[in-house]
């Protein structure tokens, strides 16, 4: 297990590596950058640049350089001295812009997949156990239901919600008093109150997705003959639900957590947009509209580095519940 632990740890670092690179070109390839974007607002208010202006604007902010060596700068200063660059547009800190964000997305996150499991585990087993029963028919319709509805429609009818009957401020993580506030026992308070609206917006398709899974899995499991034995030898039904059917049913379920974790983490922008949620995705949005080439390149990074932990997770997670995994 520890061999299998290292190997997996060992392959983050060089898709790391090629998410980098391949950002990094992404991001540099529509045409112009954001000396071209400072010179059309300047022409925009009736000011006109040189060429020797625009040339020193150029080289103050290293894009003379071809992109080669403009990568290569920018991640070697990021692995050496964990210094992300400075924000064109903030003029300030990448570290900074992307710090409290990036802690916020990742506790967004993790709340939003402990959500998933606490709704998806207990669902999926009753529509499976009780098949075609009333309760079967019910979250089978709320499911297909959370996967119909968008979820920024979902965002504006909570926060509606929110607002009208629970007299709760809507927008954000935070009320305004604690938005710029440092971090204390009531801002913390203040958050797991705000947090409820975006955690149960991003895991409705998620749940209900993870609920079809998990009810499939276990009807297929519980038509194994070991499971006819396990009963006939007069263990108890619930106990022989959870040490049989669901672990073995539960593989399918936790090999698919990958893809909702990365999904959370980078498909919640428009959510987080609506919701107007201080997290990287909408900070990402933005340094892409004004062409902030190291604030986008270090958010994505931030943000493939989490889809790729939990991507490691679930590995992890699938070898531990299933010893097989680990053989070659």
């Amino acid at each position: 297990m520890a061999l299998y632990i290292f190997k997996r740890c060992l392959f983050v670092i060089p898709t790391l590596i090629a998410i980098s690179i391949v950002s990094f070109a992404i991001i540099n390839l529509p045409p112009g950058d954001y000396v071209d974007r400072l010179v059309a607002e300047g022409k925009n208010r009736g000011e006109n640049m040189s060429e020797e202006q625009i040339a020193g604007l150029r080289t103050v902010y290293g894009l003379d350089r071809p992109i080669t060596e403009q990568y290569i700068r920018w991640i070697s200063d990021i692995v050496l001295r964990g210094d992300f660059g400075d924000s064109f547009r903030w003029n300030l800190p990448v570290s900074t812009l992307i710090g409290e964000r990036l802690l916020l997305t990742v506790a967004l996150s993790l709340s939003t997949l402990f959500f998933i499991w606490i709704v998806a585990i207990p669902i999926g087993i009753l529509s499976a156990v009780k098949q075609y029963s009333i309760w079967d028919y019910v979250f089978t319709f709320i499911g297909f239901i959370g996967l119909a509805i968008p979820n920024f429609l979902i965002a504006l009818a909570l926060m509606y919600v929110s607002f009208k009957y629970l007299g709760q401020s809507v927008g954000g993580l935070f009320s305004p008093e604690y938005l710029d506030a440092p971090w204390s026992l009531e801002k913390v308070l203040d958050l797991t109150s705000h947090i409820w609206i975006p955690m149960v917006v991003l895991g409705t398709a998620g749940t209900a997705a993870l609920i079809r899974t998990l009810r499939a899995n276990m009807l297929d499991e519980l038509r194994r003959p070991y499971v006819v034995t396990a009963r006939a030898k007069g263990l108890s039904e619930l106990r022989l639900i959870i040490k049989y059917p669901l672990r073995h049913a539960l593989n399918p379920f936790v090999s698919s957590l990958n893809d909702v974790f990365v999904n959370l983490v980078s498909g919640g922008t428009i959510v987080a947009v609506v919701l107007g949620l201080q997290t990287i995705g909408p900070l990402l949005l933005e340094a892409f509209r004004g062409e902030d080439m190291f604030l986008a390149g270090s958010a994505i990074l931030m943000m493939s580095m989490l889809a790729v932990m939990g991507t490691l997770f679930s590995d992890l997670l699938l070898a531990w519940l299933d010893p097989r995994i680990r053989l070659r």
